[in-house]
C-alpha cells in the first residue's frame, strides 16, 4: 500500500471463495497491496477494493440474488472494459453514457457481484452535457 494513506470509502466485498475470487479482480486489474488469507487489500486504477471471506449459512452470499455491488470510479472506464469484455452484463451492461451522468460499464463479478465502472460524462470529450438539477 502506498506511504500515504488516501481519504475515502472503500467497499469491503464478501466473497464466498475469497481465492477463487482473486483471479477476476486481478483480471480487472488489480493486485493485492495487504490484509491477510482471509481479507485482501487490492488497489489499481487509483481504487482500492477489500475482499473478505464469508463465513457460512446466513452470512454466505446469495450468489442468485447477490445483494451487494461495488463501484469503480475512474476514468480507465473503456481500458477496464476491454479487459473484461466476456463479463459485461449485456444487454443493460454494455459501456455507454447513462441518463444519470456517468460513462458507465456494468461488469458481472464473482458470486453474482454487480461490479460497475464509470466516470462523470462531462469529464469525457464526447459525453453529453449533464441535465440541470431536477431535470432529465
Amino acid at each position: 500500500m502506498s506511504a500515504t494513506p488516501s481519504v475515502g470509502a472503500f467497499a469491503i466485498v464478501p466473497s464466498n471463495d475469497l481465492p477463487g475470487a482473486l483471479p477476476f479482480w486481478r483480471r480487472m486489474g488489480f493486485a493485492i497491496t495487504g490484509g491477510s488469507h482471509e481479507y485482501i487489500i487490492m488497489t489499481g486504477w487509483g481504487c482500492e477494493v477489500h475482499l473478505i471471506q464469508a463465513g457460512s449459512g446466513p452470512w454466505r452470499v446469495p450468489a442468485d440474488h447477490n445483494p451487494f455491488g461495488v463501484f469503480i470510479r475512474t476514468p480507465e472506464v473503456e481500458a477496464i472494459a476491454a479487459r473484461v469484455d466476456d463479463l459485461i452484463i449485456r444487454p443493460g451492461g454494455v459501456l455507454r453514457h447513462r441518463e444519470w451522468g456517468l460513462y458507465e460499464v456494468g461488469i458481472a463479478g464473482p458470486d453474482g457481484l454487480l461490479v460497475r465502472v464509470g466516470w462523470p460524462s462531462a469529464l469525457i470529450g464526447d459525453g453529453p452535457a449533464p441535465a440541470p438539477r431536477g431535470q432529465k
